[in-house]
């Protein structure tokens, strides 16, 4: 039994996780964390997702709920969960991140402590997504610099960070198959009079409106076709059942950093 703590468990992918936990009979919720001032806490979690009472209630003190953990799942936002990974590093406890809108100075710390602990860190945590991203780095390789590569995506109006963290692996995948350095062919938005497009270029756009919960477009396009792979979430579920199981996986694995490709035997 793999026993689980949620933080930001009241929003909406901590509701969906506490969820998916209570349906899977290998894992335990053992706490439930917000941050201090949350108008939920001390109130049964289970009641609060929606998954009938659990008799866990939800806490401000993640240091004190940790210490019953084999793993924390964390879906909040960088700065919180910098401060979640260094008291799991002192707690010896493992990590599954899907946090995105990391700094590249978060990005290294969170290496430096993946040395010392378990992680499973992903923007992306739909196994859907993960066998794409493998799909299109092979797609790339093989259509080369003959076709132009854009990905367009598409979430909530309420995400805080653009472009996602799932557009940007895509990115840093189709990069690395066409050997391209992502930080110079990079391009964010297009508008005016900006001359014919570049063929290294690897377009990136961004799309907010209403309650998408995430969509994503890989286009390759050539001279006389176009194709366009897409994958589509249709509710939070999928990255919940995908981040339960890389906390069934990770806690069996010896400490390193790892990805949803690892966890799937993609690699």
């Amino acid at each position: 039994m793999v026993k689980i703590v949620v933080t930001g468990a009241a929003g909406r992918m901590g509701r969906s996780i506490i969820n998916v936990i209570r349906d899977t009979n290998q894992t335990e919720l053992v706490g439930a964390v917000e941050k201090p001032g949350h108008a939920d806490i001390g109130k049964d979690i289970g009641e609060a997702a929606g998954a009938g009472k659990l008799g866990i209630k939800l806490a401000d003190n993640f240091e004190k709920v940790i210490k019953k953990a084999d793993c924390v799942i964390d879906f909040t936002f960088p700065e919180a969960t910098m401060h979640h990974l260094d008291i799991a590093l002192n707690n010896d406890a493992a990590m599954v991140i899907g946090t995105t809108g990391f700094s590249h100075h978060q990005r290294e710390r969170l290496k430096e402590v993946g040395s010392k602990i378990k992680i499973v860190a992903a923007p992306n945590m739909s196994v859907g997504v993960n066998l794409l991203l493998k799909a299109v780095s092979d797609m790339a390789r093989v259509l080369g610099n003959e076709y132009d590569v854009e990905i367009v995506e598409a979430h909530h109006r309420l995400k805080k960070d653009a472009p996602s963290g799932t557009a940007m692996r895509f990115a840093e995948v189709l990069s690395q198959s066409l050997k391209r350095d992502l930080d110079k062919v990079a391009v964010y938005e297009r508008h005016g009079i900006i001359g014919e497009r570049k063929p290294e270029e690897i377009g990136i756009q961004t799309i907010r409106a209403g309650d998408i919960v995430g969509d994503h477009t890989i286009i390759f396009g050539g001279l006389g076709e176009r194709i366009e792979v897409t994958h589509r979430a249709q509710s939070r579920e999928t990255f919940a059942r995908g981040a339960v199981r890389a906390a069934m996986w990770i806690v069996k694995q010896p400490k390193g950093l790892y990805d949803m490709q690892d966890v799937l035997g993609l690699k």
